[in-house]
């Protein structure tokens, strides 16, 4: 292996992304490998180009390399990122590099490649330890998946091969944190304990819960985000976002916002809570084979109101108002207005292995544990 422009005995190269046609190539990629993979959920390509391209502000403090493993005749065969997130490290004191979008063959030489390189990229920017994946961050896709491979991924989630996590331990990584994804599914009436719980909160603390008003998003989204930033300041891996980096997302995020499952909880009509549920376009977007042209934008305007099953995604209170059992009421809510509109099953994910609240709020509602991803870290 090298990591420069010609191949040698190995028979494969590791080249920086130096070009539109690299970057293209470096998106494609898991395209053909998991082209003969029912599970795998593939991005828009028009939107994985805008979310690499200037106009992101994650790169106004994260510098990147993109790397790509090409065999002799060209082919790519693996692509890893080396990423500095400086807000990260600003805020936790940390000198943490990471690398993420990892993807290869069943190789393990491939991988050793891809991992060494990004080791020594960051090595030489004086970081200390190597933590992903992460894409590129905890607001992005992470975690390599362990278990639960039988079912494709919910939206905004990842779907890895399973022999990546044997790569990574035989190169020296191991365990940071596990992620859980838990699956609820209607069983012809709400849980009668939760909506009793749920009850005994409202009168409890006078929380009103609701809807987003999309007339006013921008006003919502600056509250959402304030609420966002104070509620999970103390979670594993969390960095605040910036006002800007928020409203780029939620501005992505919008076309498919359905409010009623978009909520807010107030204590006299001040924010104290939210929680954000997606639809889960990933059922079109499978079909779609990550592009919208020729055909792909009908599966979207067809089947939109096919979709039965969202993605509980966001979940916060903020510090003075957690262990009320607002977390319920929220999840309740989802729960009621959800199958108003014909939602009738949700993942809730991810959550910290060691989140003890929030995995009690999910057992409650009735979800169950389903899958699980890992991130993993090495010094250097």
């Amino acid at each position: 292996m090298t990591v420069g422009n010609s191949a040698n005995s190995d028979g494969f190269t590791v080249t920086p992304v130096t070009s539109r046609r690299d970057l293209m190539a470096f998106i494609k990629y898991p395209l053909r490998l998991y082209r003969n993979d029912q599970c795998f959920v593939p991005h828009l390509l028009s939107e994985r180009k805008e979310f690499f391209g200037p106009g992101n502000p994650l790169f106004e403090f994260t510098d990147v390399t993109y790397l790509l493993a090409r065999d002799a005749r060209g082919d790519v065969v693996g692509r890893v990122t080396a990423h500095i997130n400086h807000r990260h490290n600003e805020f936790t004191g940390e000198s943490t590099g990471f690398f993420g979008f990892f993807e290869c063959a069943e190789r393990l030489d491939v991988a050793r490649a891809l991992l060494q390189a990004t080791d020594s990229w960051l090595g030489e920017k004086g970081m200390t330890v190597v933590r992903g994946p992460f894409n590129f961050s905890t607001n992005e896709e992470c975690g390599f998946l362990v278990d639960g491979f039988d079912k494709p991924p919910v939206f905004m989630m990842p779907y890895t091969k399973p022999y990546y996590v044997a790569f990574v331990e035989e190169l020296g990584y191991t365990h940071a944190k596990d992620l859980l994804a838990y699956d609820c599914a209607y069983q012809g009436c709400i849980p009668a304990h939760l909506e009793r719980f749920s009850e005994r909160v409202r009168e409890r603390t006078d929380i009103k819960v609701r809807k987003m008003d999309m007339s006013r998003f921008e006003l919502e989204v600056e509250t959402v985000f304030n609420i966002y930033n104070s509620a999970w300041e103390r979670n594993w891996g969390f960095v605040p976002m910036t006002r800007k980096e928020f409203k780029y997302a939620a501005r992505g995020l919008k076309p498919i916002v359905d409010p009623a499952v978009a909520l807010i909880a107030e204590k006299e009509g001040e924010p104290v809570g939210f929680s954000l549920s997606l639809p889960d376009y990933n059922r079109l977007l499978r079909k779609m084979k990550g592009r919208l042209f020729p055909f792909g934008f009908l599966y979207l305007l067809l089947g939109k109101r096919s979709i039965n099953r969202v993605r509980v995604i966001l979940l916060g209170i903020i510090p003075q108002y957690r262990n009320r059992g607002i977390d319920a009421l929220l999840y309740y809510e989802t729960f009621k207005r959800g199958l108003e509109k014909g939602y009738t099953s949700c993942e809730i994910s991810w959550v910290l292995e060691d989140n003890v609240m929030m995995d009690r709020a999910a057992r409650r509602m009735g979800a169950v544990p389903y899958k699980r991803y890992r991130i993993y870290e090495k010094k250097l």
